[in-house]
């Protein structure tokens, strides 16, 4: 008790007639006792016939043959019939096998057990099966195939000592590995390094390592020496600029100090000078200024640049530049082109003629009203904002039209938008000349209709 079972594989050793161990019972372990398994020699050899007469090699009578027959018979119609019966959709009820009966007697006797009776008789039936059941259990699983027939039989010479020389031949060396040792041995260094044979070979070093490495060296020491010149530079233009500035300095308060004595150095021109330094100052605060609106845009782009900012400016702060007379109006205005209703649908193709240029035959505004008072607001539209203000802001003359710039010119005043001069280049008359030269089919359609524009200018103007 307490002992644990020991399984083994190990057979036990049984004996022949003679007394001789059966060695073929490791052949015959898992094979059925009839089964026929040649492990001798003397299996190999011929049975001699020494009798004719024999019972085992008589032929079979009638009654044996019949006998054998129908047991194959009915082994084949079950197996044949299972098959069927399994195809089928729809089969019949397997009979059932005879009842049967069983006596027995419970261990635990007594009035409060079994109902007071000392033995029970079971009748024992087979449970009725549905036909049209499906399979409970899994019967397709594939079992482990049975053991495969014996090995041939090897016939041995008979049993030889080995030599010395043999034996040391046939001695391998345990393989010792450099990543992995799962049983924990401890294995010395000579014969881990003779393991690999790393001392039976010759290590070969490359002479171009050599050329690499001093090359590398050569190339450290050149870039030192030039980091070592360039700093060096760097340090004599350092003192140079800073020798040049203190000169400068020094040259400054001299001048500071003979200004002050009253000195006039011989360098100065008088009026020149002055003009020049007061140009040099107006060049430095507009330098410094377009620096400070680079830096503006390039550290805040989401500012509003300074052409946003004219953008929003009052309108009233236009009216220095020559802009029309701004003139009160009651009456609704209207767009003058929705009106232009007198030609019909040729009056933009000219008559078909495709190579004349009559785009800007008419003038964009030809209203007074509208060019008098594109700038102006509405009487009441800033009421809300500047309330009793707006008639002082209005009366003031602070923005006058009149007003003109030094260098203007004084002629009469304009009151309407700028007119262009007609043809300044001669390009009307290239033109002509060119569909003259060319043979153009219809010269009186072009010629008539830049006259008709020649003279609507004229009558604009």
């Amino acid at each position: 008790m307490g002992r644990k079972k020991k399984t083994s594989n190990a057979l036990a050793v049984q004996v022949d007639a003679e007394g001789k161990i059966k060695y073929d019972a490791i052949a015959r372990q898992g094979q059925s006792k009839d089964k026929v398994v040649f492990s001798k020699y003397t299996d190999l050899l011929p049975k001699e016939v020494l009798n004719e007469d024999t019972p085992e090699l008589q032929r079979p009578d009638e009654e044996a043959v019949q006998e054998l027959t129908e047991k194959t018979r009915s082994a084949l119609e079950k197996a044949v019939s299972q098959k069927i019966a399994a195809a089928m959709p729809v089969r019949a009820a397997d009979k059932q096998a005879p009842a049967q009966y069983i006596r027995y007697t419970p261990s635990q006797q007594g009035v409060a057990f079994n109902s007071g009776a000392k033995q029970r008789v079971i009748r024992m039936v087979e449970m009725q099966k549905d036909p049209m059941e499906p399979p409970r259990f899994k019967i397709n699983k594939k079992i482990p195939r049975g053991p495969p027939s014996p090995p041939a039989p090897v016939m041995h010479s008979p049993s030889r000592k080995m030599t010395v020389k043999e034996q040391q031949e046939w001695k391998i060396p345990p393989c010792i590995s450099n990543w992995k040792n799962a049983k924990g041995y401890t294995i010395p260094l000579d014969k881990r390094l003779a393991a690999d044979g790393r001392g039976l070979q010759t290590v070969h070093i490359n002479e171009n390592f050599a050329k690499l490495a001093e090359a590398l060296y050569i190339a450290d020491r050149k870039a030192r020496e030039a980091v070592e010149m360039r700093a060096q530079v760097e340090k004599k233009m350092a003192q140079k600029e800073k020798e040049k500035k203190e000169e400068k300095l020094r040259e400054l308060a001299q001048m500071a100090r003979d200004r002050r004595a009253g000195i006039k150095s011989h360098g100065d021109k008088g009026g020149d000078d002055g003009e020049a330094r007061e140009r040099d100052e107006i060049r430095r605060d507009r330098r410094q200024e377009r620096q400070h609106d680079r830096n503006i845009a390039r550290a805040a782009p989401d500012k509003r640049s300074k052409l946003q900012r004219d953008q929003e400016r009052d309108i009233s702060e236009l009216i220095a530049l020559g802009v029309p007379n701004p003139r009160s109006s009651n009456e609704a205005q209207y767009d003058q082109r929705l009106f232009n209703q007198s030609k019909g649908m040729d009056s933009g193709f000219a008559g078909g003629e495709d190579e004349m240029y009559n785009v800007y035959d008419q003038p964009f505004r030809s209203g007074r009203d509208m060019a008098s008072n594109i700038y102006r607001p509405s009487k009441n539209i800033d009421k809300d904002a500047y309330s009793d203000d707006f008639d002082t802001l209005m009366q003031n003359n602070r923005f006058v039209p009149d007003k003109e710039f030094s260098g203007a010119d004084h002629g009469q005043r304009r009151d309407g938008p700028v007119q262009f001069e007609e043809d300044p280049f001669g390009l009307d008359k290239f033109l002509e000349e060119a569909k003259q030269h060319g043979g153009s089919k219809r010269p009186s359609t072009s010629s008539r209709s830049k006259d008709d524009y020649h003279d609507k200018k004229r009558r604009k103007e």
